[in-house]
């Protein structure tokens, strides 16, 4: 049945798609996503919650005092494609607020009655990694009990017709740094300290960093601007960027630490003022066993007890995590999705078979009401 009506429904949710997949905004500007959603929910019998500082859209329907939340992305990554810079949905969230819309239309054409109250939570601004941390300030999550996530999955992780219970992403962290001294001509390197020089011990030293082999861990510099338009000055002035990774949040301390303590190195043997700052901090999955157990059956359901993977383990980062980390009552896991996703994840040209769009709601809200069952 549900099968029949999903595919009855289908015609709506691709046009859904098409809408979200050609008008994509970036960080903290999806004002006209978040305007369309708030009519979808309101149009659909939900209650809605926006937010005058900020954009995001919360919706919720239902009663009582247990809750399930399910949240999708928003926004979309800035980027060159085919030449030209601009908006562009690569990592996905255009198919991630379809699906949870999708579910929406699919119980509400069963005509399903919830047993508790059911939030749809959407999310912008993850791009940045701050997204999660705005609706965990606005108290958005502290009355759910278990909250649900997508996410499609490249296929050298997944392929079509398959899906996990479960992203064990990665932590990551950027450090944004100054270094700060005066320039000298060309002719006179012994009057100042060049700044490039510092960069280029910066990364020899991160080279050697050395960790457990069992602990997957990296950095890099993944930005660098140095001198001006003088060819004969030695600048003395740098700013970098590093983009810090780790699969555990303990490895990721020990990795902080490693490399804070290079940067002050650094700056005492070049006798020179380095200035640097945490940003973009994302912590590692913590996965919940029963909230895992709840999507591998619906995954099951859904495509077949033999297309239900392990829990994808990923080095990429999702601001997702953010959830769990301050909020620990939260029962979370996050649905990976395969769909023949290809050249891969942030690819300015990325494509996947849309197709799979219709598992993926059939899977959320296969999860959804077995979890209001589970739990009356």
């Amino acid at each position: 049945m549900m099968k029949k009506t999903l595919e009855k429904l289908s015609p709506i949710i691709f046009n859904i798609f098409n809408h979200l997949h050609e008008n994509p905004e970036i960080s903290w500007k999806e004002v006209n996503t978040t305007h369309y959603i708030a009519e979808f929910l309101k149009s659909n019998g939900y209650k809605v919650r926006t937010f005058p500082e900020h954009t995001g859209v919360v919706g919720e329907l239902g009663n009582g005092s247990f809750t399930i939340g399910v949240r999708t992305d928003m926004d979309s990554l800035w980027q060159e494609v085919n030449g030209t810079y601009q908006a562009n949905h690569s990592c996905g969230h255009d198919a991630h607020m379809t699906m949870v819309l999708g579910m929406l239309l699919l119980l509400k054409e069963m005509q399903v009655e919830l047993q508790g109250r059911l939030k749809l939570i959407f999310q912008p601004a993850e791009e940045v990694g701050n997204g999660a941390l705005k609706m965990i300030e606005k108290r958005v999550i502290d009355d759910i009990d278990f909250l649900y996530g997508v996410h499609l999955r490249p296929i050298q992780e997944l392929s079509m017709g398959t899906a996990s219970p479960g992203i064990i992403h990665g932590a990551a962290e950027t450090v944004s740094g100054r270094i700060i001294g005066f320039d000298a001509h060309g002719a006179r390197p012994d009057l100042g300290v060049n700044a490039i020089e510092v960069v280029s011990a910066i990364v020899e030293q991160l080279k050697g960093i050395r960790m457990n082999p069992f602990d997957s861990f990296s950095v890099k510099m993944t930005q660098v601007s140095a001198g001006g338009e003088n060819k004969n000055v030695i600048p003395g002035s740098a700013q970098f960027h590093l983009d810090l990774r780790a699969q555990k949040n303990e490895t990721m301390d020990v990795l902080v630490q490693k490399v804070e303590h290079i940067l002050q190195h650094i700056a005492s043997l070049f006798e020179v003022q380095i200035e640097f700052e945490h940003k973009e901090k994302v912590y590692a999955a913590v996965v919940d066993p029963e909230a895992q157990k709840i999507i591998a059956k619906a995954i099951s359901e859904t495509i077949g007890d033999e297309n239900v993977k392990p829990p994808v383990v990923t080095p990429g980062a999702e601001d997702f995590h953010f959830y769990t980390k301050e909020r620990p009552h939260l029962k979370a896991a996050m649905l990976g999705l395969g769909c023949d996703l290809a050249p891969g994840l942030h690819h300015p040209n990325m494509t996947f078979n849309r197709e799979a769009l219709l598992d993926g709601i059939e899977i959320l809200t296969r999860t959804v009401l077995a979890t209001f069952e589970q739990n009356t």
